[in-house]
């Protein structure tokens, strides 16, 4: 499994590598701008991420925008993408599924509610 990790904060950044990477390469971005120029990038060679796990709260460009670019881009193939979050944001999550995130996950990451999203996801 190919998976893109978009996380600003660099402790959470490692410690998702270090749990996503039992399931695939693990990619990984700091930014908003870079998670959508990596995940077009991925699209046009014809290789997209299978997953996609996303911070909401990005420089540059916040994690719900690129959410609708990535959404915006993609033709046939979707990546899947789950919204990472430490807020409680109702609105946040509601933008968040409008514009096509596939599931929600709450900080800090409980590792056991996020395999199980990925298993309802089918990617495991």
């Amino acid at each position: 499994m190919k998976i893109l990790i978009g996380e600003d904060d660099m402790t959470s950044r490692l410690f998702m590598k270090k749990f996503l990477s039992a399931y695939g390469q693990c990619e990984l971005a700091v930014d908003g701008l870079e998670v959508i120029e990596m995940a077009i990038k991925a699209i046009d060679s014809g290789e997209p991420f299978d997953l996609i796990s996303l911070d909401i709260m990005m420089p540059k460009v916040d994690g719900i925008k690129a959410l609708k670019m990535i959404r915006e881009y993609e033709k046939k193939q979707h990546s899947k993408i789950i919204m990472t979050t430490a807020i409680n944001d109702k609105k946040s999550v509601e933008l968040s599924y409008e514009y096509g995130c596939d599931a929600y996950a709450w900080k800090p990451i409980d590792i056991k509610k996020y395999r199980e999203i990925m298993k309802e996801l089918n990617l495991i």
